[in-house]
């Protein structure tokens, strides 16, 4: 079925997809002054301020080996206004961005890494923008006629760009049939050889033909292959085979280093694994350029359907539980040479050691290119698990392997004796909200060293006043009066300053408390003395995601990412079903421990007294060297905002400054997020293509 749902021939549809990607036009790139924005996009006069605002389709390519940035748009508009847009970034040969030009712009800037080519340029009317959102999403097309009729240009905008430039994942064939390219010449070669190790029956000879033949295809040429059959005699070489493929029975008293050989880099392939001709290349490639000890890339799964398989930047946490690293991926012979000299054992087992040692690497590289198309296969949970726990308790870790309906996660144990957690609430007023958390944390929460500290904004409800007496009377609660004008950040640092426990949990008054377990949960995870803030997993009332781990970058600056999807979302990578890491997590409910807290000096109240004030806490942390984790193992249903409600007038003229602080102080994560691969769209909240 194609993208829009509608049955029709090839021939229409590759039609119908020129006519989307607009009228190709004339333009070229000027320099500028900037230094970010370093190129002026020049189109032919006739295109310039027409009396309707046009569509710009841009189609463009990047170096494999160049930084994940994601390339910047900038209009500059009459009067001094400036829009400015994060473009998709590549996961295979070339990208394309659909955006708004309008009637009022003047000049349009670029910002991207060296190596950045635009190859094309076309213009659209918003006639056909708007037919082509009613073919693909006619509920977007609807939210954005209603938000037209509105003359609300941003939302409708974004509206027609979620409908048309956003590809959700189970559309990814004929998304990636727009976007392969030409072969590009090759880049810088490696002096590194090779090492791979194919385990394979004979049953599977077909598929490891398959692996083969994308090998012998490799542009990187200093690769061996030995394919490991387990089940009998090799069979005889036969003539004119490559001299670089050898067989042999698999031998399970055989180590990693064994199998790596004197090769300088080692990887294992599994039967069917057909890699891309650039892969070893781009592989080896950033073994020189980024100093790692492993490197990794994307993958597509086949079967009946090709799901694309885009991983983040190095997640030692995912890693662990999921082994999300998979295929292509090379590991340093110098690194394998540090690890336990301990047999393989079973090919599976080979497999999940080495996935294992990825764990105690500290330079692990990930090139977010889709290198390897793999068959489908089922992983043993149970096997992993307790080869999982045997590795944390050789290493000394108090974590432990958990399997919870066949989901393989790590179960962290609260420290004993339970160190004493600090709940942070600011709040005023509202004592429907207030006694609700206030019940919640008291009497619902299992956990034994509770000190509950209320940061209270000038309440002058009767009923609000008299719960406050009642409270007091608990000698696990303070009422710390916070008398001043409205600022989220002051609140929360000045119940920080008054907080006697080790961990402080920062819990807005519009939470209700779901399970008796989440602060065990989060005081295990803030525990840790490589973690930096915990987040939790937020419900709206009714029932679904609110909080499942922010990205930076999405909407612009910052967003919630799968927001108002139901709660048992997976994820991409299955990532929503285990703890993991994040850029950032809300402060609606947070873990810090204190010494962490103080060490980056709390939130910045200055720069971000409302908004981004989470955000901006975490990446400093993260700065620090303390990771950022979301756990869906604490469970609380929020609100958000019920108590503030949507900023408009002057409110919303103060979020338009602390965005523009937010983007400015933190750019460069906008542009990457570590944790959300860039060809995933930032427009809308879900994990989808662009």
């Amino acid at each position: 079925m194609p993208e829009d749902g509608i049955a029709h021939s090839d021939a229409w549809r590759g039609a119908r997809r020129n006519v989307w990607r607009g009228r190709e036009t004339p333009f070229s790139l000027a320099p500028t002054d900037d230094p970010l924005f370093d190129r002026r996009l020049v189109l032919p006069d006739a295109f310039r301020n027409p009396r309707k605002g046009r569509w710009l389709v841009l189609t463009y390519t990047l170096p494999a080996r160049a930084r994940p940035q994601r390339p910047l748009l900038r209009l500059l508009r009459a009067g001094g206004h400036r829009d400015s847009f994060v473009l998709p970034g590549l996961a295979l040969g070339t990208a394309h961005w659909l955006g708004y030009l309008p009637s009022d712009c003047e000049r349009i800037e670029i910002a991207a890494e060296p190596g950045f080519v635009l190859e094309r340029v076309g213009l659209r009317g918003s006639a056909s923008v708007f037919t082509e959102a009613l073919l693909k999403r006619p509920l977007r097309a609807a939210a954005a006629l209603r938000a037209g009729l509105a003359r609300d240009e941003r939302r409708w905008r974004d509206s027609l760009r979620g409908a048309c430039a956003v590809t959700p994942l189970g559309r990814y064939t004929a998304w990636k049939a727009a976007r392969l390219s030409r072969p590009r010449p090759a880049e810088l070669a490696s002096g590194a050889s090779i090492r791979l190790v194919l385990p394979a029956t004979f049953a599977r000879a077909d598929a490891v033909a398959r692996s083969v033949a994308s090998l012998r295809a490799q542009s990187h040429a200093d690769w061996s292959l030995l394919i490991a059959w387990t089940d009998g005699d090799p069979p005889g070489k036969p003539a004119g085979t490559d001299p670089r493929v050898s067989s042999a029975n698999w031998d399970p008293a055989a180590t990693l280093r064994d199998l790596c050989g004197g090769a300088d880099l080692f990887g294992l392939l599994r039967p069917g694994d057909i890699l891309a001709p650039e892969a070893l290349s781009l592989l080896a490639g950033g073994f020189e350029t980024e100093e790692a000890e492993w490197v990794y890339a994307d993958e597509e799964i086949g079967g009946r359907t090709i799901r694309p398989h885009l991983k983040p930047d190095w997640s030692p946490d995912l890693a662990l539980v999921t082994g999300y690293v998979g295929v292509p991926a090379l590991v340093s012979r110098v690194f394998l040479a540090t690890l336990p000299t301990e047999p393989v054992g079973s090919p599976e087992s080979a497999d999940h050691t080495l996935g294992l040692a990825a764990g105690t690497a500290t330079r692990v590289a990930h090139i977010p290119r889709i290198l390897c198309r793999r068959e489908p296969f089922a992983a043993d949970a149970s096997a992993r698990a307790s080869q999982l726990d045997r590795y944390l308790r050789a290493a000394g870790s108090p974590a432990r392997a958990m399997l919870h309906q066949d989901r393989l996660d790590l179960h962290w144990p609260r420290p004993e004796p339970a160190p004493l957690v600090s709940i942070i609430i600011p709040s005023r007023d509202r004592l429907e909200l207030i006694a609700r958390v206030t019940e919640g944390v008291l009497e619902k929460t299992d956990y034994p060293a509770i000190e509950l500290v209320i940061v209270d904004n000038g309440s002058t409800e009767p009923a609000v006043l008299a719960l406050y007496d009642r409270l007091r009377a608990d000698p696990r609660v303070r009422i710390e009066p916070h008398p001043h004008p409205f600022n989220f950040s002051a609140m929360v640092n000045a119940g920080a300053r008054a907080a006697e426990g080790d961990i402080l949990v920062l819990l807005n008054n519009d939470v209700a408390v779901l399970r008796p377990d989440w602060l065990d949960v989060l005081a295990a995870q803030a525990a840790r003395p490589e973690v930096g803030a915990v987040g939790a997993k937020l419900l709206y009332e009714d029932g679904r995601l609110q909080h499942a781990g922010v990205v930076v970058g999405l909407g612009g600056e910052a967003g919630h990412i799968l927001r108002r999807r139901p709660a048992d979302t997976p994820g991409h990578l299955d990532r929503l079903t285990v703890a993991h890491e994040v850029s950032g997590v809300t402060a609606a409910c947070l873990a810090v421990a204190r010494e962490k807290y103080r060490a980056v000096g709390g939130f910045d109240e200055a720069t971000f007294p409302i908004d981004f004030n989470d955000i901006d806490f975490c990446l400093r942390l993260g700065e620090r060297g303390w990771k950022t984790m979301w756990t869906p193992h604490a469970v609380l249903s929020h609100l958000e905002s019920v108590s503030r409600g949507r900023p408009v007038g002057a409110a919303r003229a103060r979020f338009e400054r602390e965005a523009a602080a937010f983007t400015e102080r933190w750019r460069g994560v906008i542009r990457h997020d570590p944790f959300y691969h860039p060809a995933l769209s930032l427009t809308t909240f879900g994990e989808e293509l662009e």
